[in-house]
């Protein structure tokens, strides 16, 4: 039976935009923190680039951060993946990881808790627009027309 590969080595890229650009170093730094206080995870080195001006924009500058973790099970890198929205994730090592039914359960279960939290968040969007939408009609229907002058 194969055993679950513990010591799970990572990077992940996080990218940021907005201003000023030391906010967006400030911001990086206290998500490596709160990364590197997870369970079963241990930030083992950072690289934040310094902002730069995006093209095109007058004040509106762009950074990321590349960050390498070691991570205990496979579970954490899938709960650092919801929770932080990395915007790349490079598995380093090891090169083959073997995982159990019930750990595939636990990634599984936390996928579709998330998605239906989010299926829940838009349904409650939609209808806030629609009736948003219903609120516009009645009060453009009330509205007295305009006489032309001539």
């Amino acid at each position: 039976m194969a055993k679950e590969n513990p010591n799970i080595k990572a990077i992940l890229v996080f990218e940021i935009i907005g201003k000023p650009p030391k906010k967006l170093k400030d911001v990086l730094e206290d998500v490596i923190k709160k990364i590197d206080g997870e369970k079963g995870v241990e930030v083992i080195s950072k690289d934040i680039k310094e902002p730069v001006l995006m093209e095109n924009q007058k004040d509106l500058y762009t950074t990321f951060a590349d960050i390498e973790v070691n991570l205990e099970k496979i579970e954490y890198l899938a709960i650092l993946m919801f929770k932080y929205m990395p915007a790349h994730i490079e598995v380093v090592s090891p090169e083959l990881i073997a995982i159990s039914n019930n750990s595939w359960g636990d990634i599984l279960s936390e996928l579709t808790r998330r998605l239906h939290a989010y299926d829940e968040v838009a349904r409650v969007l939609r209808f806030e627009n629609n009736s948003l939408k219903e609120k516009l009609k009645e009060l453009e229907s009330k509205k007295p027309e305009k006489k032309d002058k001539k």
